[in-house]
């Protein structure tokens, strides 16, 4: 009797053993599939964030060239701005130079006819009273020094090619032993302002 007691003790016991043994292998196996898992899902977010940084990098790399022809089209609308700017200092400043250089010019052609007057009192030469007459061209020869001085200048004319940009053609004529289309006349004189053309010459030509 004792001995089937026994005999079922051991049995419970051996039972009770490979109970605990098969939970530890469980326990085991379950561990190894936890551990293998987490493996797993470690190289899936290190995959993960390897694509993140290579797709960070190439964004990266975009936004780098679009901010590079960002400036250079900032850069070219710079000295676009640069350039218009410089060119109209320098008008200005040109406007503003040729102003002050001309700045007596009504004056100057306000003088002129006077000129032309004693041209032509020094030209008739009628009078009996020398002294007069050479007063006369004294104040005239005077009044042409002021004039150059102030850089006014007669236009050559008589004897030499007719030059449409300091002259007026007003007559021609025929003279065989003149060259072409040289001043025979000079009916009217023109004048320049510091090489400015303020009054054409009025002259004679041959045809």
């Amino acid at each position: 009797m004792n001995e089937e007691k026994n005999n079922v003790h051991e049995d419970k016991t051996i039972d009770t053993d490979l109970q605990k043994e098969e939970k530890t292998n469980v326990e085991e196996t379950q561990a190894d599939l936890d551990s293998k898992k987490n493996i797993s899902k470690e190289k899936e977010e290190k995959h993960e964030e390897k694509h993140k940084d290579k797709h960070k990098k190439v964004k990266t790399n975009k936004e780098i060239e679009s901010l590079k022809e960002e400036n250079a089209k900032l850069n070219d609308k710079l000295l676009r701005t640069s350039a218009e700017l410089a060119n109209i200092i320098r008008r200005n400043n040109e406007e503003r130079e040729k102003l002050l250089k001309y700045d007596g010019e009504a004056f100057i052609k306000s003088i002129l006819p006077i000129v032309d007057d004693f041209d032509r009192a020094i030209e008739m030469d009628t009078t009996e009273d020398e002294k007069y007459l050479a007063g006369f061209k004294l104040i005239y020869a005077n009044l042409i020094k002021v004039l150059e001085k102030f850089e006014v200048k007669e236009i050559e004319c008589l004897g030499k090619e007719f030059d449409p940009y300091t002259m007026e053609a007003v007559l021609r004529e025929s003279v065989i032993t003149e060259e072409p289309n040289i001043v025979l006349t000079v009916l009217q004189k023109g004048y320049t302002y510091k090489g400015k053309v303020i009054r054409p010459a009025m002259v004679k030509v041959n045809e």
